[in-house]
């Protein structure tokens, strides 16, 4: 039988190992696939060698199998690092959100990610980063806001007349 070719097997190679990490049904299919191979007598070094993954991680998918069956294939959510915040105080910290930081005796007029973090160090005894405070106002819905700028000598009519409505 004449050997099969993929044209550019090296970039198709790539390709395809990131469609199978794309979703979990694949990321599944992939592993049940590496069990097959292990069943059918290749050891760990080569199945991961075909799979493009680390001997170690071919053994844990055998061993997650021996001890819970195929739902020891599925992908399981990682915890991840805990919050700074409790519940409540991430609530707190929502209805802080909510009000002017001039109620906090701030000197500014808009929350931003530099006031967040001094409020949070303030308050909640809480040291984060200008960026991690910037992905908070996006995960808790809100949108940062700048001021317009206040053009010194304007005339007030002239001001007037473009403002938006």
């Amino acid at each position: 039988m004449k050997q099969l070719l993929i044209k550019d097997h090296k970039n198709m190679h790539i390709a395809i190992q990131q469609e199978i990490h794309r979703s979990e049904d694949s990321k599944y299919d992939h592993r049940l696939h590496g069990l097959l191979l292990v069943l059918k007598g290749y050891d760990c070094y080569t199945v991961g060698e075909l799979f493009g993954q680390n001997p170690t991680t071919i053994q844990r998918w055998v061993k997650n199998f021996n001890r819970q069956g195929f739902s020891g294939l599925a992908e399981v959510e990682k915890p991840g690092r805990p919050g700074s915040l409790s519940e409540k105080q991430w609530e707190q910290l929502g209805d802080d959100l909510r009000k002017p930081p001039t109620e906090f005796s701030y000197g500014q007029n808009f929350w931003d990610g530099k006031l967040m973090s001094a409020h949070l160090e303030k308050k909640y005894k809480v040291e984060l980063g200008v960026r991690q405070c910037q992905r908070i106002f996006n995960s808790m819905g809100f949108r940062l806001r700048k001021p317009r700028p206040l053009i010194a000598n304007a005339d007030p009519k002239a001001k007037k007349a473009f403002k938006k409505n």
